[in-house]
């Protein structure tokens, strides 16, 4: 028997459970599918797997998980999936029934006024006034700008209404004002997002004079908003969303999913995008599975709530279609995807718009065919990485071609399904102009643990002791980065020969630098994330936990000499490089340009001398 709070009468639980279909319930998190026997099966949402042994008893109104052990009946399901107390699970579940519950005092005692509700329940409830307060302000004269917005992307007032879009006043305290009057505490607005403190102990908005959208859960909830800055003396960020709070999650959410679920289940596909309005443009185009993250980069999280709907099993696969720009940016997007692609037994391709058009863009300046033809071009997610990848490298050198192999070969390596591994390391062999065999090594030695982004920088140490200081420097601005940090950010890329660790030394600067760090987990994952060498992101792991070559603690004394030799090294490549162009030149016809260069390789040779004097000691 479960703990009831708040004391709902015996007969109105019964009741509830009795008229709540726990295949309903379920549907609305999870895709289930036939067992036999009139029993249905899905993905658990309680555990990861990968063949399903959730089990759903439609006979009984029941759900048992042979995997995990979780089961019980619809209160029992909404209590552990969305981790609601009993009297909250029932709630919900009798107000979609249409049941009034009665309350008593005590077990015996006569039936009382209703409590108040549960705080998620009273959250939820918040929202959706907050919601009717916000569409009913969008349609007041000091919302033109937010219509405007919506109109020149191609939205009326049926696309606003349809998708819940409101507008934030230009007030301090509108909201704040009228929900109190609807009898929610500072407490409570404050627990759900909606409001904050001010310095004055008053309650303000969080949002003010701003587009907003809605978020919602897969049951269909409001539990948080998402607003667009449209002023031009708007100071904050572009887009503002609703902080963490005990409902909103944003690693879990996914604007557009609510619409989307049963498309998504019915097709076999979601195709994710990277904004609100551009949802809004696939779902009108007639590509109704689109759905975007809000103010997170698309994680682990999101993937569950998508494997469950999509049934993505052993037995059965879906199609995961990432939309990204092709800009740089996007491109970058697309080949971080790639690394999360393996959480998917099903397929993952990437569409990219033309002329560098988000959806939206794309269907105003073309339609809504445009957007359509767009995801139907789709190509697989590991032929665009690995296109992407060797376009970088000089092909018509022997060079380039090995460098572009040893880049790609891990890709290949990281294809779930291993009957397409020969086939890609065949493509990938003819795309190079390479004989089989040494792609083949390379993709073997991958998979086997010896990945192409670590192997060009162990051959490299192996042949060249700059190539080991610059593996060493790596390894202080990731381990080290509060001792290292000034030292270290102020020595650039161009300083580091290896184009991957190179790469990596880029992604230091754009994660805020070492100085900015204080270390661990959090700072290696930044840097991580900031990488867009797929290589450089592997050894962005190795070098973060690679031993110092140091006996005992790191001194500044030995992040000076590895720095000091770093940058004696860099300069002996631009010395030797710049003799060979002196050797090249005649100092009677070139004299001025020869003068020019010598006086520079001297500067340079003092410069290295130097910096070989500061290091003076061993690695």
């Amino acid at each position: 028997m479960y703990a009831v709070a708040g004391r709902v009468k015996d007969e109105d639980i019964a009741l509830v459970r009795d008229r709540s279909s726990i295949v309903d319930v379920i549907s609305e998190t999870v895709t289930l599918r036939s067992a036999g026997g009139g029993n249905l099966k899905g993905l658990c949402p309680f555990h990861d797997e990968k063949t399903p042994s959730f089990n759903v008893s439609p006979a009984r109104n029941v759900y048992f998980c042979h995997g995990c052990g979780q089961g019980g009946d619809a209160i029992k399901f909404l209590m552990d999936a969305e981790h609601l107390s009993f009297i909250e699970s029932v709630e919900r579940l009798a107000g979609k029934a249409g049941i009034q519950l009665r309350y008593d005092v005590d077990a015996s005692g006569p039936a009382a006024p209703r409590p108040q509700t549960g705080q998620r329940q009273r959250l939820i409830a918040a929202h959706a006034d907050a919601v009717d307060f916000y569409r009913e302000q969008l349609g007041s004269p000091g919302a033109r700008k937010a219509r405007e917005f919506l109109a020149e992307r191609g939205f009326g007032r049926d696309a606003a209404e349809k998708y819940g879009c409101g507008f934030a006043p230009d007030s301090w305290d509108a909201l704040a004002k009228h929900l109190r009057l609807k009898g929610y505490t500072a407490e409570e607005l404050t627990a759900a997002g909606l409001c904050k403190p001010a310095r004055s102990g008053s309650l303000i908005d969080r949002f003010r004079r701003r587009l907003l959208w809605p978020i919602r859960d897969l049951g269909g909830d409001v539990i948080g908003f998402g607003a667009r800055k449209l002023f031009e003396d708007d100071d904050g960020p572009k887009y503002l969303n609703t902080p963490e709070t005990p409902i909103y999650k944003k690693s879990h959410v996914l604007y557009g999913i609510d619409h989307a679920k049963r498309e998504i289940a019915k097709r076999g596909r979601a195709v994710i995008v990277e904004g609100y309005t551009d949802v809004m443009a696939c779902h009108e185009a007639g590509e109704p599975t689109a759905v975007a993250t809000c103010g997170t980069a698309f994680g682990v999280d999101h993937i569950q709530v998508l494997r469950r709907l999509l049934m993505d099993s052993d037995s059965f696969t879906g199609e995961i279609i990432y939309t990204f720009d092709g800009d740089a940016a996007g491109q970058k997007a697309a080949l971080r995807a790639f690394e999360e692609d393996q959480r998917f037994v099903g397929r993952t391709f990437i569409a990219v718009s033309p002329d560098n058009m988000d959806p939206c863009e794309l269907r105003l300046a073309k339609g809504d065919l445009a957007v359509r033809d767009m995801i139907a071009g789709r190509e697989p997610l590991v032929d665009f990485a690995l296109r992407q990848t060797i376009a970088r490298f000089d092909l018509d050198t022997v060079e380039g071609r090995v460098e572009a192999m040893r880049r790609a070969a891990p890709l290949v390596a990281k294809i779930k399904d291993r009957e397409k591994r020969p086939e890609y390391t065949r493509k990938l062999a003819g795309d190079l102009g390479m004989d089989l065999e040494p792609v083949q090594r390379a993709v073997n030695n991958a998979v086997r643990g010896e990945t192409a982004a670590a192997q060009p920088a162990q051959r490299a140490a192996a042949d060249s002791p700059q190539r080991l200081v610059e593996r060493e420097s790596l390894k202080l601005a990731l381990q080290e980065p509060v001792l290292a940090g000034p030292m270290f950010d102020a020595l650039g890329p161009e300083n580091y020969g290896d184009d991957v660790l190179r790469a990596v030394r880029s992604a230091v600067g754009e994660a805020g630098g070492a100085a900015s760090a204080t270390g661990g987990a959090v700072w290696i994952e930044k840097v991580r994330d900031a990488c867009g060498d797929l290589g450089g992101q592997v050894l962005v792991s190795e070098l973060a936990v690679e031993p110092l070559r140091v006996d005992g603690p790191v001194d500044p004394r030995y992040v000076q000499v590895t720095l000091a030799r770093l940058q004696a090294g860099a300069l002996t490549t631009r010395i030797r490089d710049l003799k060979s162009k002196v050797q090249r030149l005649n100092p009677v016809a070139h004299k001025d340009q020869y003068l020019a260069l010598a006086g520079e390789l001297f500067s340079l040779e003092q410069q290295a001398r130097a910096l070989r004097d500061q290091a003076a000691g061993g690695l």
